[in-house]
């Protein structure tokens, strides 16, 4: 599993757009949780931590893998 901080993400629609960004990354079998009370994102697969950072980025919110 990936776990990433994500920033940003106010509303329930910013943590689906975050969904659907990380959901095309290549490797990425499953994202078991989008919070952003918690501001974290799991994914589950083998995926480039720098690609889904990228793809949460290319969204406009700020991410770091964990």
């Amino acid at each position: 599993m990936l776990q990433l901080k994500v920033t940003g993400m106010n509303c329930g629609g910013c943590e689906k757009a975050v969904e659907a960004a990380v959901t095309d990354v290549p490797g990425v079998e499953q994202v078991v949780s989008v919070s952003r009370a918690d501001e974290k994102v799991i994914v589950d697969g083998s995926p480039d931590p720098t690609a889904v950072a990228d793809a949460i980025r290319s969204k406009g919110f700020d991410a770091e893998v964990v």
